[in-house]
């Protein structure tokens, strides 16, 4: 079964198109056909380019919109050379949508999706707005095309009410959807995923999972399920992100907002656009930028490092107390994979509760699932290049297989 993923912007699509057995546990391998994308959607002229094993297809064409972009990418996939013979080769376009609020899990998209989540466009707005946008031009243009949503949320239903819940009214809760919902559930679920073949034996199996990119966060799972996570109602919580404040008392928004005499809503795009690394160092927003500024004596982005450091150390002792212990430590993401800095820094002097690195294996270059933790460690440290996309594609296969989807679909009240 051909399923492609598609990744969203504003102006841009990209995608992923897999070739999966039709079901679940079936004999068979999981292929990555192709891949690409257009760039500059609504300009003169858009950027359609595709590689398809050793195969590069690139042409210029006006790209008036996402549904032009599909059609464009689909015809490049189907032309000679292309991994497609026709356009009904595709079962379904999946999309890793972020925030549905009350529709949950692994969905078809229709009216009441796209409802659901122009609701929680508010504390979604660089994500739901351009999704909802492109799924309703796509589903209006090729009907004949399943779209099928898998929230990111869905992950996280698992998530007991102790750790789900901010003391707020109920009334909050149930009418608003004021809760933690937390994010990046198609990369902790592909961690959970890989670690249980990579720990066998080992039930109940501990994880904390550390998504570092970014947009980053920290996920404590047990047995496959998440138990808590450090991201909450939006994607702009928990800990600071390339741009974002992360965690922040909302009371210091009515004081700086009383201060300056400006009003809430600059104020938050301030804080979701112009802070976190990027803001406390005043430099650049991207680890590897930190570091060389942090290694030539910038004291800023030393700062901003270290407070980073110490949000992700934060969440991993909490969830070290939540699950009882743990077995499996792994880091995901582009500073996750990439930064052995930001890996030894996390798990520093943490010896006496059974986690000791290797040095040599954290630093060594190279990219790839890799673990890297110490002979001595009682508990294994993995590198876990995460595959989102992947995720993505087995829950839109097992929903139109009429399976159990990764995440059944659900409506949450929050309470």
């Amino acid at each position: 079964m051909k399923i492609l993923v598609a990744n969203l912007g504003s102006t841009s699509f990209k995608y992923r198109l897999f070739d999966l057995p039709e079901t679940a546990g079936a004999i068979g391998t999981e292929r990555e056909l192709a891949r690409g994308g257009v760039e500059r959607i609504g300009a003169a002229e858009s950027r359609v380019y595709a590689s398809a094993g050793p195969t590069k297809m690139e042409t210029v064409m006006p790209v008036a919109d996402h549904a032009v972009a599909l059609q464009a990418a689909l015809e490049q996939l189907t032309a000679e050379g292309g991994p497609l013979k026709s356009v009904g080769d595709v079962a379904a376009v999946g999309f890793k949508a972020v925030h549905g609020g009350r529709v949950s899990g692994v969905v078809r998209v229709g009216p009441d999706v796209l409802a659901a989540m122009e609701e929680m466009a508010a504390v979604a707005p660089a994500h739901n707005p351009p999704y909802v946008k492109a799924m309703r031009l796509l589903g209006e243009r090729l009907p004949s095309v399943p779209l099928v949503a898998a929230f990111e949320t869905g992950f996280h239903a698992t998530i007991p009410d102790r750790n789900a819940l901010y003391a707020v009214p109920t009334e909050w809760v149930e009418k608003h959807l004021v809760r933690r919902w937390g994010f990046h559930g198609a990369s902790h679920r592909f961690v959970a995923t890989r670690l249980a073949d990579l720990v066998p034996g080992r039930r109940p199996l501990r994880v904390i999972s550390c998504h570092l990119g970014g947009s980053s966060s920290v996920c404590w799972i047990r047995d496959g399920e998440s138990v808590g996570t450090s991201m909450g109602m939006s994607p702009q919580s928990g800990l600071p992100q390339n741009n974002r404040a992360g965690d922040f008392d909302p009371f210091a928004l009515l004081h700086v907002a009383k201060q300056t005499g400006r009003g809430f809503e600059e104020l938050l795009v301030e804080l979701s656009g112009k802070a976190g690394l990027a803001g406390m160092s005043g430099t650049s927003g991207d680890m590897r930028d930190l570091e060389e500024a942090a290694a030539a004596g910038n004291a800023r982005a030393r700062t901003a490092i270290d407070v980073y450091v110490a949000s992700i150390r934060h969440w991993l002792g909490a969830g070290l107390v939540e699950l009882g212990g743990v077995d499996a430590i792994a880091f995901a993401g582009g500073i996750g994979e990439n930064s052995p800095l930001t890996r030894a820094a996390v798990l520093a002097g943490l010896g006496e509760l059974g986690v000791v690195v290797d040095p040599q294996a954290n630093d060594a270059p190279g990219s790839g699932e890799r673990a890297i933790d110490s002979a001595a460690s009682r508990v294994q440290v993995w590198v876990i290049p995460t595959n989102e996309e992947l995720i993505v594609a087995r829950q839109a296969r097992d929903l139109l297989a009429g399976g159990s989807a990764s995440d059944s679909p659900t409506r949450r009240s929050g309470g």
